[in-house]
């Protein structure tokens, strides 16, 4: 059977079941990466040669496996369509988004900061009503490209292996990817990776926004302002993201204690709950209009 009904078929359990309750194979796995990490990276004293080993033992294994598990008569097509649903977070991304927007139209700004504080990593303690709806209305436009619509580019193009690749590139790129003593050395190969992996769908993922929104105006955030995010795929997809919206987005956020001002991405006014669930809703149209032009796409082909 074709990729694309393989495709449906994973978007379909994703939103019918979530994700895996009480065991899900990425939690194994991280696991895994935190013990290579360990043994390469012991006191933060690896170098990037370190990373990449520690990123080939952690993936290329797995990926073969994957690809090895498709090939089999009659049940390769269920695993692969298995594969995609334990790598997409289409349903898990609205369990922790709509949670944020719900304590904000209630004014329990408590609640709503801590919930926020599950989906970003930035301090949320001190945020006001305007910076939770900022900090939810990013992650989902962000989460949207990384946890679904990446994924699913990825098992379009190669499947099983294909989809596994990715997931465990990005989870090894959320785990070893930052820039700080650390891991600057030894997560470079990790976070360099997820770049390369990404830079199609980010694109991919903007343009989609943009159709789905204000689409003169998200074309042109993204031209002027995606430049100067210092995610080469996160600026395209906030910033189209953004301006389909109507919103500002952007400006000052804490890290790991330290306030770090962020170029503006958008245009309009400052976003509150409602904007958290119309993020979502760019995603979840994002999401239909991929698969109408696929299922088109096989239609017109077949």
């Amino acid at each position: 059977m074709s990729l694309v009904l393989g495709a449906l078929a994973g978007v379909a359990l994703d939103l019918r079941f979530g994700e895996p309750r009480g065991w899900h194979p990425l939690v194994a796995f991280g696991r895994l990466a935190t013990r290579l990490e360990q043994r390469f990276n012991p006191g933060g004293r690896g170098w990037r040669s370190h990373g990449v080993t520690a990123w080939c033992l952690a993936v290329l294994p797995l990926t073969l496996v994957a690809a090895l598990l498709a090939q089999l008569p009659g049940l390769g097509w269920a695993l692969e369509v298995i594969a995609l649903y334990a790598a997409l977070g289409l349903r898990s991304l609205g369990e922790h988004a709509l949670p944020v927007a719900q304590a904000l139209r209630l004014g329990d700004l408590a609640l709503a900061r801590e919930r926020v504080g599950y989906m970003v990593s930035r301090n949320t303690a001190a945020l006001d009503a305007t910076g939770v709806a900022r900090a939810g209305t990013e992650s989902v436009l962000e989460n949207g490209s990384d946890a679904v619509f990446a994924a699913l580019f990825w098992f379009l193009v190669a499947g099983a292996p294909g989809v596994v690749l990715y997931r465990l590139s990005n989870t090894l790129d959320a785990m070893w990817g930052y820039r700080n003593p650390r891991f600057e050395r030894f997560g470079w190969a990790a976070a360099r990776i997820d770049d390369g992996l990404n830079y199609i769908p980010s694109r991919l993922v903007a343009l989609s926004y943009a159709l789905l929104g204000r689409t003169a105006l998200a074309l042109r955030c993204w031209q002027r302002q995606a430049p100067q995010w210092d995610s080469p795929n996160a600026g395209p997809v906030m910033a189209a993201g953004a301006g389909a919206l109507g919103v500002s987005l952007g400006g000052a956020a804490i890290y790991h204690g330290r306030e770090e001002q962020r170029p503006q991405l958008g245009e309009g006014a400052e976003p509150r709950a409602r904007d958290i669930e119309r993020a979502l809703n760019l995603v979840n149209g994002g999401v239909l209009l991929w698969l109408a032009l696929l299922l088109l796409a096989e239609v017109t082909l077949a």
